[in-house]
């Protein structure tokens, strides 16, 4: 008789379980703004790159370049973002942030850090900056191929 999979100590498991955490923390903690992790990440890394492409935008956000539109459609309606043909490629979209989007990422930014805290909280400070280098090094490793 094979032996049953342990998948509750699997790594993809327990992954996805501490993403369905981390999601719901910051859902509660982001309430008032009906703002997604992923839209709050669009609108940090537009702040950063003013006048990005929109396929340049997903990769930067690690987000499907697909899906992204829809996502960035979202955030127009809000009066969030600007989005402006490239007058070179009328295919190509570039971005922007509104000044009202500059002024609800500012709001957000506190509620946000709040929820990145308590995500951790379980963690003692040792162990949350082992985490994250551990979490940056299995990310990294699979974006650049290294994994087997």
């Amino acid at each position: 008789m094979s032996q049953s999979f342990d998948y509750q100590h699997a790594p993809g498991h327990l992954i996805r379980r501490a993403h369905q955490v981390a999601y719901g923390i910051f859902m509660e903690a982001a309430a008032a703004f009906d703002v997604t992790p992923v839209q709050f990440a669009i609108l940090n890394e537009l702040m950063d790159t003013p006048g990005v492409d929109q396929v340049t935008l997903a990769g930067r956000v690690a987000f499907d370049a697909a899906t992204s539109g829809s996502v960035i459609g979202r955030l127009e309606t809000k009066g969030w973002v600007r989005r402006e043909a490239d007058v070179q490629d009328r295919r190509r979209k570039l971005l922007w942030v509104t000044p009202e989007g500059e002024q609800a990422v500012q709001r957000m930014k506190r509620a946000v850090m709040r929820a990145q805290s308590t995500i951790l909280s379980p963690l003692s400070a040792t162990e949350q900056g082992q985490f994250m280098r551990l979490l940056a090094k299995l990310v990294a490793g699979h974006e650049a191929g290294d994994a087997p």
